[in-house]
């Protein structure tokens, strides 16, 4: 085995090591997506996915390789070689060999896909068993929840009973002839209301009318006090006139 086959051979061995680790049950999906967000797994995906590509690309130029090879050697049905036992046999030899890194190429590729996508499944399958803890506690939070409202609920009922409150029954509803009467109760109760209001709205308009009533008035006297006190002007010149008259007489 050639070099470069023996390196191709060695990936497909670590990559069946690697796929066996992954598919071990003791090992939860939790601790798995603990590993890959490790520093330094994800430092060697940051950097390692060129390589990834890389990798891809030289066992698909391999097995494309090998593929050609095959075809090369697959000769012996279509050319007679009975006169030449050792070419046959050079042949054959060939033709497994090129099959053999045919096969190691074509599941070297395989596993590396494969191994890319399980790790990539467990991490989403850590990822759906984390929030499927998390709705669970939130539903069991919710459901201690609705025992604890529905037991203070009953413990307030039996507190109001004891006290002699009359306390509904949930759920039952009450009867028609209830439903009338407090229906006929509302409506005279509305027109009660309404005559109320009406009586308010008159009693506010006859209020307006009387305010300004007095405004008027009140101007009206304003008016006339102006021209009396005017008037008293007046007289009071008139009068102080007189006076002065009659002294200097």
């Amino acid at each position: 085995m050639s070099l470069q086959w023996t390196a191709v051979a060695t990936f497909l061995y670590a990559e069946v090591f690697f796929v066996l680790l992954l598919c071990v049950p003791f090992i939860s999906p939790k601790r798995w997506s603990k590993i890959f967000k490790s520093r330094l797994v994800q430092t060697i995906a940051y950097y390692g996915n060129t390589s990834f590509i890389v990798a891809i690309a030289i066992l698909v130029f391999l097995l494309i390789d090998a593929f050609r090879e095959v075809r090369k050697y697959s000769v012996t049905e279509k050319v007679d070689l009975t006169n030449n036992p050792v070419a046959v046999d050079h042949i054959h030899m060939k033709l497994f060999r090129a099959q053999r890194n045919e096969y190691i190429a074509g599941f070297a590729l395989l596993l590396c896909v494969l191994l890319r996508r399980l790790a990539t499944l467990l991490s989403q399958q850590a990822t759906l068993m984390a929030s499927n803890e998390a709705f669970k506690k939130q539903a069991e939070g919710a459901s201690d929840a609705a025992k604890k409202y529905m037991q203070e609920n009953e413990e307030l009922q039996a507190k109001l009973k004891d006290a002699g409150v009359a306390v509904p029954e949930v759920g039952k509803k009450p009867s028609g002839v209830g439903v009338q009467e407090e229906n006929k109760t509302l409506k005279a109760e509305v027109r009660s209301l309404k005559d109320e209001l009406e009586a308010t709205k008159k009693v506010l308009l006859k209020s307006d009318g009387d305010v300004k009533a007095m405004k008027k008035q009140a101007e009206n006297l304003t008016v006339e006090y102006d021209r009396l006190l005017n008037e008293h002007s007046k007289l009071q010149a008139s009068s102080d006139a007189q006076s002065q008259g009659k002294k200097s007489n």
